[in-house]
């Protein structure tokens, strides 16, 4: 077992950081399935899925198998942490930041089947549903900065841009986090409850969808100048900004129809898994402004891998 356990930074650890990510991912896009379907009380209880079974019944229907899929979901990914803060047990010292991380990661999806099961118990309330939407997107940040830290040694973090640019791109971020947020409360008042007697928030929909548009917009032309500046004067971190002007493009195009078209469900799915993405790209645009200078030339982390990310 000892052997199986890295002493550095090597593939097995940089699979499971991206397999953290991609579940984290994944399990958002499961948990709009079962509200989109109006599976959300397709298992009537919890930890249980009905009383008196643990997995769904046939009276439960298909509403159950869906709910209970999702369930599963959640351990699957808490299977994937684990194994990943196994991995960087030996590195717990040389490597605090990525254990702290798993650990962050094991810890919030147990504080996430918590919430799960209260989102059940409420009847699907959609305040505490919009909570557990966007502690699922902060669970993906913390996954992203696991699998950027990866790929990028141990030492002094530097800003590699202009303090002008870097304020520009916080500026973004926050446009993002207020874009979505006003997402959230803007399905709270919607259509999708995730079961035809779920209430509503009652607030405005009509209003909501204008202040979630707005800040997009905003957001939108910031990602625009920033990606211009970057090419202009040649910053290293260009790329990542056409990655999040791709990932904004998209979901802004996704958002427009799914608005126009009357919400069909299966593009309200993929408006809230691109939601997850942009927060992820977001975040690496961040992490991306600075960049170790004084890494030991020995660190076995400072592979040849690490530009692979830093710097696509």
């Amino acid at each position: 077992m000892s052997r199986w356990i890295p002493t550095r930074i090597d593939g097995k650890i940089r699979s499971f950081a991206w397999l953290s990510l991609i579940s984290e991912i994944t399990i958002i896009g499961t948990g709009g399935a079962v509200r989109l379907t109006g599976s959300g009380l397709g298992c009537s209880t919890w930890p249980a899925c009905v009383p008196g079974s643990l997995t769904p019944t046939a009276e439960m229907g298909i509403h159950g198998v869906i709910e209970f899929a999702n369930r599963l979901m959640t351990g699957v990914i808490g299977i994937i942490a684990i194994i990943m803060l196994l991995l960087l047990w030996n590195l717990r010292r040389q490597r605090r930041d990525l254990f702290v991380l798993a650990l962050v990661l094991v810890g919030g999806i147990l504080a996430q089947a918590v919430v799960g099961g209260i989102t059940v118990w409420t009847g699907l309330n959609p305040f505490i549903v919009g909570f557990h939407y966007v502690a699922s997107l902060l669970m993906v940040c913390v996954a992203a900065v696991l699998v950027y830290r990866v790929y990028s040694p141990v030492g002094t973090r530097t800003r590699i841009v202009p303090a002008a640019f870097a304020g520009l791109t916080h500026a973004t971020s926050f446009f993002v986090a207020v874009t979505i947020a006003f997402g959230v409360l803007t399905t709270a008042s919607g259509p999708h409850s995730g079961d035809l007697d779920a209430a509503r928030s009652g607030f405005n929909v009509e209003l909501l969808e204008h202040l979630h548009a707005w800040p997009a917009y905003v957001m939108l032309a910031l990602t625009i100048v920033l990606l211009a500046a970057s090419v202009a004067r040649r910053l290293p971190i260009a790329s990542w900004f056409a990655a999040l002007l791709l990932v904004e493009g998209i979901q802004i195009f996704v958002g427009l129809v799914q608005a126009n078209f009357g919400l069909p469900p299966l593009l309200v799915g993929i408006h809230m898994v691109l939601a997850s993405i942009l927060a992820a790209v977001m975040t690496v645009v961040i992490l991306s402004l600075k960049k170790v200078t004084d890494a030991p030339a020995t660190a076995p982390e400072a592979s040849a891998a690490e530009p692979a990310l830093s710097n696509r």
